[in-house]
């Protein structure tokens, strides 16, 4: 097999082959490692890599009983722990640190049969929708690399994005799986609250905003992926009942009658939006309608810029505990110059934040959800743009030294309702891009991002489509004909598959 067949395989094609024994893991993991090592000096997706070990684990591979036997893949740099090997989820901090332990998702991947060629690129603790940690370096955008590629798991979809492996890990605590595909052209899906694996020890992962998953470039390969790691953990806080059927085979089949489908263009915080957004959308709708499908604009009555404040509370809480439990681990107190400006901001204002504000955030994520449900009473599927523009260049939303010194001074002076209004004035110029994707995160519903557009200087930019709880199914056949129409971008004009 010679590269450019590799670029075309998704990791279904890559497994048939190897079962058909028409090709090696070890050819698989070569071509991977022959793609990687052209394109990370540039793009810089990968942040550890274990080549040598990984090419020795393909050769004793058994590939008996084992849907993805070596397909190589890669695992988001948070969360996502492979014995003996670093994470450091994206800070300085934890540079020096090892895993002691496979995640229980790792451990559902491992006996799937992937192989793990190493880890990629995050922003620091997760809490960017860009992937530019001080530790590392920004990862670029494989579409033109004076962009972003989104974050948090930036570094899995630019692997993809550039051929380096067909599917990736990756989490979506805020919309970190759906604004990558956004940027990059790809598939996300963020499944429903309680799906994929959890822990061990980290069963409430952000109180269930955040899930672990993958990225991919094909659809069928994310239904693959949820047939293999959906799971009732008897442990885990939050759990949804397992769906009895195939997502990877049910995708496939039409739906049985005609879908009522609302859609809302505006931003949820008053932002602006682009040209191409709003393209999106309405391409998309135009093509529903052809398929006899029922679409009307409708506002989802939520009050997005209330929520949104009541998600960076939640942020502060949890980065608070963090920093909390690391400076216990080190045996020192952390300070402003141990992590980014962002973790820095987040814990001084959750130090601040009550049980009482802790708790009634949170009851407004129910309300949130409660409306969301009530919507899905009346139709099938709600639809926005995934963001409100294509990716931004590198270093756009990055604070300067001057910024960040500034904003530390003020955190300190003003008093807890002053910082959480600091803390949202300081990510409003992200949240600007990506104002859409955090709604399914606090109400715990399933939602996809769909590359259906192009913009005209020539980047991808998705459209996002929620559905109500336990639905994933339903999302993954609409993707699936989207996918076969003229709509779907996916790699056409990304210069890695040209």
């Amino acid at each position: 097999m010679d590269l450019q067949t590799y670029l075309t395989l998704d990791a279904t094609d890559m497994a048939e082959l190897i079962r058909s024994k028409e090709v090696k893991p070890s050819e698989l993991l070569a071509l991977s490692f022959q793609q990687l090592e052209k394109v990370n000096p540039t793009l810089n997706a990968v942040v550890h890599n274990r080549k040598e070990k990984v090419l020795a684990e393909a050769n004793q591979l058994s590939i008996e009983n084992r849907p993805f036997a070596g397909v190589p893949t890669l695992l988001k740099n948070i969360s996502q722990s492979l014995k003996g090997e670093p994470l450091t989820s994206g800070s300085k901090l934890l540079k020096a640190s090892v895993a002691d332990h496979d995640s229980n998702l790792v451990g559902k991947l491992r006996e799937a049969g992937f192989l793990f060629m190493g880890h990629t690129n995050t922003p620091e603790f997760g809490l960017k929708n860009i992937t530019e940690p001080e530790v590392y370096g920004p990862t670029r955008n494989p579409w033109n690399s004076d962009y972003s590629p989104g974050g948090s798991s930036g570094g899995s979809a630019t692997a993809i994005a550039s051929g380096v492996v067909p599917l990736a890990g990756a989490s979506d605590g805020g919309g970190s799986i759906r604004i990558p595909a956004s940027f990059s052209g790809l598939f996300g899906l963020k499944p429903t609250r309680g799906r994929t694996p959890v822990g061990p020890g980290a069963g409430r992962q952000w109180q269930g905003a955040s899930i672990d998953f993958v990225l991919s470039r094909s659809v069928r390969d994310s239904a693959a992926m949820l047939d293999l790691l959906q799971v009732v953990q008897p442990e885990a806080a939050f759990q949804t009942p397992l769906f009895p059927g195939s997502y990877k085979s049910e995708m496939e089949h039409g739906f049985d009658k005609a879908l009522k489908i609302a859609y809302m263009i505006d931003s949820p915080v008053g932002t602006p939006i682009s040209r191409d957004a709003k393209r999106a959308v309405e391409r998309t709708v135009r093509w529903l309608e052809q398929q006899g499908h029922h679409v009307e604009e409708k506002d989802n009555n939520v009050d997005g810029i209330q929520l949104m404040k009541n998600y960076f509370l939640m942020n502060s809480g949890e980065i608070s505990t963090v920093v909390s439990q690391l400076e216990t681990g080190l045996g020192r107190e952390i300070t402003a110059e141990d992590v980014e400006i962002e973790t820095w901001l987040l814990n001084v204002a959750g130090k601040s934040v009550s049980a009482a504000e802790y708790s009634g955030s949170l009851t407004s994520w129910d309300r949130a959800a409660a409306q969301m449900e009530e919507l899905h009473q009346s139709y099938d599927f709600y639809i926005t743009p995934a963001t409100a523009y294509t990716a931004p260049k590198v270093g756009e939303l990055t604070h300067s030294e001057a910024e960040q010194k500034q904003l530390r001074e003020q955190i300190l002076m003003a008093d807890k309702k002053e910082q959480q209004a600091i803390i949202y004035d300081m990510f409003l110029p992200s949240l600007t891009y990506s104002p859409y994707t955090q709604l399914a995160n606090l109400t715990g519903q399933p939602a996809i991002s769909v590359p259906v557009h192009l913009s005209d200087d020539g980047m991808p930019l998705g459209v996002q489509i929620m559905a109500s709880k336990g639905k994933e199914n339903r999302l993954l056949q609409l993707a699936h004909q989207l996918e076969q129409s003229e709509l779907w971008v996916g790699v056409k004009g990304n210069p890695y598959f040209d």
